[in-house]
């Protein structure tokens, strides 16, 4: 009888001791925290009453034994343990650090994301109206932005709960995050991180940059959504970073619009009129920035024009090698490229391939006086520059001949070029840069799992000299996860940490019991 006493003694205090840590973990916050905690707190105060009521002699024998001395040190033990456990909780929140070991780093901001937040110069609040007030994975996205600079806070709001602030700030449905940045906001009503990056960016920007897309040529459409060959992708990737993008009729100009802060020319499979390459020209000498997407085959009168500044444009296709499963190597004319500058401000945090479909030779000539000119993009080791394209494409054969260039082979230049060189008495420099490709930047190869829409963004953005937007942007891939409803959360929460926990200790508690 005594001894069943002492077990009921000790029983007593882990009821109660997992009460109290029920309540420290949750404060009662359901129904279910509610019971719980009730439940071993009356449990346990009515096993300490049952030990209690056997007399106080029985409890001088049982302070006195062997058995309780040593099951005193294991509670004792066991409490110690619990408070070191608490300690590094306290100092884990207080002191609070991530680390992202996933290859694709997909539970981390972007590096653009994080470059652009640690530009703020004023407060940014990020209030997230979902329903019940809870969504983790929206809460877990806005943790990160608010855990990357101290100027974001961010809230989850339920709007069913609050109906005049959600009134107020037009939400019609769930899910939709406001930001306020200042006197400005915005509404991000299909929130991810491109689109909450996106549309920070807007709310920052201060001056209005246009890209002016030259036309009349045979050029892909800006607009055409539709076609794989159209760049209407081009044009929304653009406009998220806020730029206006616009189309140019050249041969009805005599000059090159003053508000264009770039002139696009991409993919012409015509040749442009004698009083056009003048125009270019006359941009260039007043300090414009200008991109060129030059595929095979097409556009030859800019190799003439681009000399002048330091880049080479060649008449030849870039073929590379291709492993096919059970075929062996075989001819590829859409080269996967994995080699940039790593100094370069477009290219320097590019780590991942691009593809380049239907690409020629690009490359910087050495030694021109006032231009500072940067291969980009170089492909691969197996790959040539080949020059006999009438074989090429008539034929379907190409063999790597003397003539040809062997790979590494540079498909991509960037030149800054000081105009006092070249005769212009103002000064100042002017930026261009140029692909062999016009087909990377279409809406079939723009967007994937490539960086050709990093590589294109960069350009544009280091041309009209934003380097705050050289980086490499939110990718919308994803790892898989499991995402657990508030009650199975619940579950898993009581089951790890308070309730097998708790049985093991009763478990060893009594097998300790009646080996005494």
């Amino acid at each position: 009888m005594r001894r069943s006493s002492g077990l009921l003694g000790l029983i007593g205090v882990i009821f109660l001791l997992f009460a109290a840590v029920a309540w420290a973990l949750t404060l009662g916050a359901t129904v279910f925290d509610k019971i719980y905690i009730l439940a071993h707190a009356i449990g346990g105060v009515l096993a300490l009453i049952a030990y209690f009521s056997s007399g106080v002699d029985n409890l001088r024998t049982f302070l006195g034994e062997r058995s309780t001395r040593y099951g005193t040190s294991t509670i004792v033990a066991s409490l110690i343990f619990l408070a070191i456990l608490t300690l590094l909780n306290v100092l884990a929140y207080r002191h609070h650090a991530r680390l992202d070991l996933t290859s694709e780093r997909v539970f981390s901001l972007s590096p653009q994301s994080t470059q652009v937040l640690q530009g703020l110069t004023q407060d940014l609040r990020m209030e997230a109206f979902v329903e019940g007030g809870v969504n983790p994975e929206l809460g877990n996205l806005l943790r990160n932005y608010r855990e990357a600079s101290a100027k974001v806070s961010h809230r989850l709001i339920d709007p069913d709960r609050e109906p005049e602030l959600a009134e107020r700030h037009g939400i019609k449905a769930y899910n939709t995050v406001r930001l306020q940045y200042g006197e400005a906001s915005s509404l991000v009503t299909q929130p991810s991180e491109e689109a909450l990056t996106n549309a920070i960016i807007k709310l920052t920007r201060t001056s209005a940059q246009t890209v002016c897309v030259v036309e009349g040529h045979g050029e892909p459409d800006i607009d055409d959504r539709e076609g794989a060959r159209g760049y209407a992708l081009v044009k929304q990737a653009l406009e998220n970073e806020t730029y206006t993008v616009k189309k140019v009729l050249l041969a009805t100009l005599d000059a090159v619009p003053a508000d264009c802060s770039v002139v696009v020319v991409a993919g012409p499979t015509r040749p442009y009129l004698a009083q056009e390459l003048p125009l270019l020209e006359a941009c260039i000498k007043r300090g414009g920035r200008m991109l060129f997407l030059l595929p095979p085959r097409a556009a030859q009168e800019f190799a003439a024009f681009l000399a002048p500044y330091g880049v080479t444009l060649a008449a030849d296709v870039v073929v590379d090698q291709v492993v096919r499963l059970f075929q062996g190597p075989a001819l590829g004319l859409a080269p996967l490229v994995e080699t940039y500058d790593a100094a370069h401000e477009i290219t320097k945090g590019i780590s991942g391939r691009s593809l380049f479909p239907m690409v020629r030779s690009v490359g910087a000539a050495e030694g021109v006086a006032g231009v500072t000119a940067t291969e980009l993009v170089k492909t691969s080791q197996s790959s040539w520059a080949e020059t006999d394209l009438p074989a090429l494409f008539d034929q379907q054969q190409a063999t790597l001949d003397p003539a040809d260039r062997r790979g590494p082979v540079p498909i991509a230049v960037a030149a800054e070029i000081d105009l006092t060189q070249f005769g212009v008495a103002a000064g100042g420099t002017a930026r261009i840069a140029v692909f062999g490709s016009s087909e990377f930047a279409d809406n079939q190869n723009l967007e994937g799992t490539f960086f050709n829409r990093d590589l294109f963004l960069n350009t544009v953005g280091w041309l009209v000299g934003q380097s705050d937007l050289l980086a490499i942007r939110p990718r919308a891939l994803r790892a898989s996860r499991v995402d657990f409803s508030e009650r199975e959360g619940t579950a898993i929460f009581y089951l790890s940490v308070l309730v097998l926990p708790e049985l093991l200790l009763l478990t060893g508690l009594v097998v300790w019991w009646r080996r005494e």
